[in-house]
Parts: C-alpha cells; structure tokens; sequence
C-alpha cells in the first residue's frame, strides 16, 4: 500500500521484506535478544503464550509484551527473568504512530527499561516512562471516551456521524471516536474497557452494552467490514 501511495520505494519494500523472517517455531527465537509479543489483547492468550516461550529463548533474552491494558507485573509471572519482562506499547497504525509506552513491571530491571528505550529510540519513535496501572496512560483517558461515545449512541443523544463529527469539528479530533474504536476493533476496545473494570473495581469503566453487543454480533469494526459503520461496500 505505501508503495502504491508512492511514500516508499519498490526497493525499500524489498529492503524491509528481505528483513522478515517466518518462524516455524518458537524455538526460532532461542538466540533473539529482543523478542515483542504482540498477540490478541486476552491475558490467558498472553499468559500461555509467554509461558511457552520462556523454554524456548535464552536467560539473556529481553521480552516484552505490546499489550494496551493488561498488567506488566501478572504477565511477568509467566516469565523464568521476571527482572528482563517489559512493556512496550505500540501504537495503531504503529509506521504511523511515533508514541511507546515503556511499562515497568514490579521486577523490571533498570538495564531491561534503558534497552527497551534504546530500541525505540532507534526505531525514530518517542518513548514514554509509565508505572504499571490499568490500561496505562493514553488507553486509561481514551478508552472511557469511547465508552462514553457508545453510551451516547445507545441512548440515542445523536447520531453516529453526529457524534463522531462534533468531537472532531469541537475538540480537534483527527477522526470521531466511534470512527477510532471501529479502526482500532471493538473487540479491543471492549477488552480493555473489561480489564479497566476489572482492576480499578470502578462502574465508571463498565463497559456499554451495545459495545458488547456489538461484538457479539461479531460487529468487530474495520476488521470485519462492520462495526459502528458498515464498511463492507469499501
């Protein structure tokens, strides 16, 4: 797609594809000294993920988990070097997107954050310091703003694109909110919202039911063609 937009060369995309290597197997990664877990945003996915992967690399290796909500520290206990467990939050669509956030767990090591933050540096993205909490800074103020943004819809206070265009035309706003949560998925946003009620113990974070119903009606967003919007036609 950059390529046809013309943002990157034919040979840039050789150059990058020449980079990418399909494992076969987690013992692919044994001699990696840098791996990022960036699976589904479910924590027994993550959990059983991590927990399989920690026979496979070396006691040096550094791993660190994308996750948008889910707690450094509880990952980590699936790890063998609590000390070398990191978060590092990219962010959607992540060429984009120049925003990491670096997420200590209780046992992360000094060494492991200043790595992880040398490694983002490198990539010319702008890393972040955040303490581990719930759904960490920028998804601890967004996602309750898109909560909210389905609560106003499923009470009918205005209109999908009504909502969507006010939050753009009177806060500035790239895209409406609604527009976001179907690029960024339903099922994602509802994840989070779940993981927010979970651990702050807060209705204020209770997800909205037509968010939850929308997902399972399998409603995904972009994703799946439909979301808030129908974007089958596209």
């Amino acid at each position: 797609r950059l390529v046809e937009k013309e943002k990157i060369s034919g040979e840039q995309r050789d150059d990058i594809l020449k980079k990418i290597a399909p494992a076969q197997s987690l013992t692919d990664f044994k001699d990696c000294d840098l791996i990022v877990e960036a699976i589904t945003e479910l924590s027994d996915n993550k959990q059983k993920l991590l927990g399989e992967l920690k026979d496979a690399v070396s006691d040096n290796a550094i791993v660190a988990t994308n996750t948008s909500s889910i707690s450094i520290t509880s990952l980590a206990n699936n790890v063998t070097h609590a000390e070398n467990f990191v978060g590092m939050h990219f962010f959607n669509p992540v060429p984009v997107m120049k925003l990491v956030e670096i997420i200590h767990g209780q046992e992360s090591s000094e060494a492991t954050i200043q790595v992880a933050t040398d490694f983002v540096k490198s990539l010319g993205k702008r890393p972040v310091q955040v303490k581990d909490s719930p759904a960490f800074v920028v998804n601890r103020l967004l996602i309750p703003m898109i909560n909210e943004a389905f609560y106003a819809l499923h009470e009918g206070i205005a209109s999908a694109e009504d909502i969507d265009e006010s939050m753009k035309l009177g806060c500035n706003h790239p895209m409406g909110p609604l527009t976001l949560a179907d690029f960024v998925g339903l099922d994602v946003t509802l994840n989070a919202l779940e993981v927010m009620h979970r651990d702050f113990k807060d209705d204020k974070y209770r997800p909205c039911p037509l968010l939850r119903q929308y997902v399972e009606e399998g409603r995904y967003g972009r994703k799946t063609g439909k979301g808030v919007y129908d974007y089958s036609k596209n």
